[in-house]
């Protein structure tokens, strides 16, 4: 057993700072990362306190902000947007998107164990945004309601952290905490810090278990809310659908030989009958057109891309021996939530385009855009929009690339009244961003320097134009940078105040005399307890120390006693508390209840699953 101590004046100061963390966490009576720094400035003016010895040193009180943690954190975030920005993961949504089948039993494993693989080496909300989009589509297509998705997807997301020691905040500070708890450690039970795969084990266990949970028992805990309108995609769909009755279902047909549209244009044919369908792309000649050129002609095995009722479009295409292949193949890419999608357009009444023809003005071949429908003083005109004379005011529905909308909003003659988020991909930079994303594993796994190694990728993905250095800066998130350079003061001082010895004793003789795997699943169950009332950065650094002093007392190991504090800050089911699960929220129409209910199974088979593993594998 360790020294018996007693509690000193510096002891109860870290205390009191430790009780004010918890409540500001918890009460979130400022943001976090305010709170963060608050706590950092009180424990700076603790030093200035007469008569008593500083809780930290001056010198330690910003370390954090020059921490390897942080400046890890800062090169993983720019990173992964330099991954995201080649269009790379987009491609992998796709993929995904059309292998992923129309069951819930294949779709769940495919999404979530993609999600968890991405999340192993970007930031896990990174990973859940990225594939929000690409679940609301397979939504609208399968009819399976988004919370019976985004629920699994996030969940993975936040188990996919725990796969390597760059998937987490916690993981990638761990290190820092174990080289600062060396300095108070005997010289035989000095703690050696964590490989890149030294957690890959216990991480694809957790997946593993997170994917098979939801498939046994996805139809008992998953919710069926079908409101999932917290998302652009989603809100936007419903706003077309609800004002012009226009419906965002995309399927893809090619022309047969019996068909009496053979030798047609794209105009005779959307105007030779009230009922066809909305005609978005053409392929022909191994080109795709989006939009067709109304001049465009048909011939046998054309294939077009069509939005309407699919009900509608079967009828259609069975009277004029259409066929119908399904889901978008050819035009999987260009119609694509991510690549354009419906938008209002108005006329100005300074528009110069007021009083032409838009048979004139072509707007598909001009402009990228196809007009949907005409709205002008409450009439809506679905048909003949090439004799249609442009007057002011009129609100024209179109659906057009985001990157030829984004064009549009910049045309004096337009006013876009639709928001536009484009984003212009620099997919000719895809092998510069996979050499430097592969640079920097290969140097942490060669040199055990993962600060250096990870911000030599970063700095390669901005001399190489994958990145600008502005893109860069706001791919971090400062919020989470704040955050955990200015906890890491408060777990040096809870450290070498001995106040982490302190708590460590009481503890242990509060449980008494027993096994070491139980102090451990103590350990674990305090980890889950903080990282669900505060932040996992704020529970690890508060809780690294205590464990690490726990195990010494009773002769455990202190790195696994270590390890088990971060890989459980990730156990983080039961309420909505971590970043990926308030994401999901209001797309997934969910209630603190729903989250309870699938939470607290997962919890639990996270605690088992990782304290198994833990002293398995490590």
């Amino acid at each position: 057993m360790i020294e018996q101590l007693t509690l000193s004046t510096e002891m109860m100061l870290v205390l009191g700072l430790l009780v004010i963390t918890i409540i500001l966490f918890a009460f979130e009576i400022v943001r976090v990362d305010l709170a963060a720094i608050c706590v950092m400035v009180l424990l700076g003016l603790s030093t200035m306190l007469p008569g008593i010895e500083p809780l930290i040193s001056r010198q330690d009180l910003f370390s954090g902000f020059s921490s390897n943690a942080v400046i890890s954190v800062i090169a993983v975030m720019i990173i992964g947007a330099g991954l995201d920005k080649t269009g790379l993961m987009g491609r992998l949504a796709s993929v995904i998107l059309q292998k992923g089948g129309k069951t819930e039993k294949r779709i769940i494993p495919l999404v979530s164990g993609t999600v968890a693989f991405i999340s192993s080496f970007m930031q896990n909300i990174g990973a859940a945004a990225l594939f929000l989009p690409v679940v609301s589509r397979i939504s609208a297509r399968t009819e399976i309601p988004m919370s019976r998705l985004l629920m699994p997807m996030g969940f993975c997301a936040i188990l996919g952290g725990t796969i390597t020691m760059i998937g987490s905040s916690p993981l990638i500070l761990l290190n820092d905490l174990l080289i600062s708890s060396n300095k108070t450690l005997p010289a035989d039970q000095q703690m050696e810090t964590f490989g890149l795969f030294s957690v890959t084990p216990i991480g694809i266990a957790l997946v593993i278990t997170g994917i098979v949970y939801f498939i046994i028992a996805g139809r008992f805990i998953l919710p069926s809310t079908s409101d999932t309108g917290g998302n652009r995609t989603s809100r936007a769909s419903d706003y077309f659908e609800n004002l012009y009755g226009i419906k965002g279902e995309l399927v893809e047909v090619r022309i047969t030989d019996d068909s009496p549209q053979v030798g047609m244009s794209i105009h005779q044919v959307e105007e030779t009958s009230a009922n066809t369908p909305l005609m978005l792309a053409l392929y022909s000649g191994d080109v795709v057109k989006v939009p067709p050129d109304r001049e465009e002609m048909i011939w046998v095995n054309t294939r077009l891309g069509l939005m309407g009722d699919r009900e509608q479009i079967a009828k259609f295409c069975e009277e004029n021996h259409w066929q119908i292949l399904g889901e978008p193949d050819r035009f999987a890419d260009v119609l694509n939530p991510q690549h354009g999608g419906i938008a209002e357009v108005v006329i100005p009444p300074g528009s110069g385009l007021v009083g032409q023809l838009i048979g004139d003005i072509k707007p598909r071949r001009n402009f990228g855009t196809n007009i949907l429908q005409i709205y002008r003083n409450e009439e809506i005109i679905k048909r003949g929009f090439r004799d249609q004379k442009l007057h002011a005011g009129d609100t024209l529905v179109v659906h057009a690339s985001w990157k030829d909308l984004k064009s549009l909003s910049r045309n004096r003659d337009f006013v876009l009244a639709t928001d536009v988020k484009y984003e212009d991909l620099r997919t000719n930079k895809v092998r510069e961003a996979l050499i430097f994303f592969s640079l920097a594993l290969t140097l942490f796994l060669l040199t055990d320097s993962l600060s250096i190694s990870l911000l030599t990728g970063a700095v390669g993905m901005i001399l190489s134009g994958v990145l600008t250095i502005d893109e860069a800066y706001d791919a971090v998130s400062w919020q989470t940078v704040f955050l955990l350079a200015s906890l890491i003061p408060l777990g040096i001082a809870v450290d070498q105040s001995g106040t982490a010895a302190w708590i460590a004793q009481e503890i242990l003789l509060l449980v008494g005399d027993v096994p070491n795997w139980v102090l451990q699943v103590v350990i674990a169950l305090l980890a889950t307890f903080f990282t669900l009332v505060m932040s996992n950065i704020g529970a690890t650094v508060l809780l690294v120390p205590l464990a690490v002093n726990m195990a010494v007392a009773v002769g455990a190991d202190p790195g696994i006693f270590a390890l088990t504090v971060a890989i459980s800050t990730s156990n983080s089911f039961l309420i909505p508390t971590h970043q990926v699960n308030a994401l999901l929220m209001g797309p997934g129409g969910y209630q603190v209840a729903d989250f309870m209910r699938a939470g607290g199974l997962m919890t639990i088979l996270f605690l088992i699953v990782s304290l198994l593993m833990l002293n398995l594998v490590i």
